[in-house]
C-alpha cells in the first residue's frame, strides 16, 4: 500500500465520482488516499479513459530517491522531465 494523491483540472462528473469511490476528495479535485499499486494502476486507466479534455496529475510515494514518483495526462504547462535520474517539473511558456 501506498499514499497517492490525485489533482484533476477541467474532467467530467463521471470521472470525479469514479475516484471518490477510492480515494477521499479534500479540495475540490484533489483526492488522496492509501492504495495498493494494483489498485493505483486501476484507477489510472479510468483516468485516462475519461478525463477527456481535462487534464490530471497522480503522485505516489515510493522508494525513488526523491521519495515518491508521478505521472500525468492531458494538456497543461507543467510537464515531466528526467534530470540526472529525477523526475522533475518543467514549465511550457505561456500562450498569449
Amino acid at each position: 500500500m501506498s499514499m497517492i494523491t490525485v489533482v484533476t483540472e477541467n474532467v467530467p462528473p463521471r470521472l470525479r465520482g469514479r475516484l471518490a469511490i477510492w480515494l477521499l476528495e479534500v479540495r475540490a479535485g484533489v483526492y488522496i488516499g492509501d492504495v495498493s499499486r494494483r489498485i493505483r494502476e486501476m484507477i489510472w486507466e479510468q483516468i485516462t479513459e475519461l478525463a477527456e479534455e481535462g487534464n490530471v496529475v497522480m503522485a505516489w510515494a515510493t522508494n525513488t530517491e526523491s521519495g515518491f514518483d508521478f505521472q500525468t495526462y492531458g494538456e497543461n504547462r507543467r510537464i515531466p522531465v528526467e534530470y540526472e535520474g529525477l523526475r522533475l517539473v518543467s514549465f511550457l511558456p505561456q500562450k498569449d
